[in-house]
């Protein structure tokens, strides 16, 4: 039985509140992080900031991120800034570190709330039907797709190369009062660790995945999406229990359109039905009410 798959379809993270995404153009967004606003570049946002600022300077920043011609950039403060501060999604009880990091990152994606919000009413539900639901995070960065299901009730397996980003898993956990909760926190490999799973004959319920384009294991081993993600996918499907409850890849990579993440899927879990969705998430733009896109998804659901 093949899976119904249907076409492309755009999903908005619209439930933040400590959060926000106040305007966007000429490659900057400016953001509100709770008590503090950022500008940091964006390569989605080639539009023009809106008429009546156009070429004016962007104002009421705490922390702007210039870009060098070099590669990389770095961090210009208007006011002494905490190292960190704490960010709550108020809709699903979740509390998260945000650190401006070196490489223009915070420690958190917002627009991922709406995959945290699907995925949790999934879980919830299977909890509430008395069944256990095991999930293994792949390329989980500081984890906030990990507390989300941990929070939503299931056991979970996170898995980053980079040390600092598992201990920053950690801390959020901690922060959403899940720090006794089942959670394996893991420095490895990711495709590495799915062949040791399969060899010690590990099952999971759902597959969450964020596959970047290009990095390194935890031992230096070269990753390439065009070259290795259907090999990790493959190793993936041989770790789904018989009942699984979703499969889900998000990627921010212009090389693959959502189309592509379907197909995928369709081809990885063919036999099993179930139906598939795919598309981009997106943040709503205070100013103007457009939607800035900020990457791919693939969702796969029984």
């Amino acid at each position: 039985m093949s899976a119904h798959v249907s076409r492309p379809a755009l999903i908005v993270a619209d439930r933040w509140r400590d959060y926000q995404l106040l305007e966007c153009g000429d490659g900057m967004k400016h953001e509100r992080w709770g008590a503090y606003t950022l500008v940091r570049p964006d390569p989605q946002i080639i539009w023009p900031r809106h008429q009546q600022v156009a070429g004016a300077r962007w104002e009421n920043w705490d922390g702007f991120y210039h870009r060098s011609d070099q590669g990389g950039g770095k961090w210009e403060f208007r006011r002494p800034l905490p190292d960190h501060w704490k960010l709550a999604y108020e809709s699903l009880g979740l509390t998260f570190k945000i650190h401006p990091t070196s490489f223009k990152h915070t420690g958190l994606f917002p627009e991922q709330a709406v995959n945290w919000e699907w995925f949790s009413a999934k879980i919830a539900a299977a909890r509430k039907a008395g069944r256990e639901v095991n999930i293994l995070n792949l390329f989980g960065y500081t984890g906030a797709a990990t507390v989300a299901a941990a929070k939503a009730g299931a056991n979970v397996t996170h898995i980053d190369a980079a040390e600092g980003m598992v201990k920053w898993c950690r801390e959020n956990l901690v922060l959403s009062g899940l720090a006794n909760a089942p959670v394996r926190t893991i420095t490895d490999d990711c495709l590495k660790f799915a062949r040791r799973e399969l060899k010690r004959g590990r099952k999971y319920d759902a597959i969450i995945m964020d596959p970047p384009t290009y990095g390194r294991g935890a031992t230096g081993e070269m990753w390439k999406l065009e070259e290795h993600l259907w090999e990790l996918l493959a190793e993936c499907r041989a770790l789904l229990s018989e009942q699984p409850l979703f499969f889900l890849i998000n990627a921010y990579t212009a090389r693959l359109s959502p189309t592509v993440v379907a197909n995928l899927l369709a081809e990885l879990l063919h036999g099993r039905g179930g139906s598939i969705t795919a598309g981009e998430v997106g943040l709503p733009i205070q100013r103007d009410g457009k939607v800035l896109p900020c990457g791919i998804y693939g969702r796969w659901e029984r």
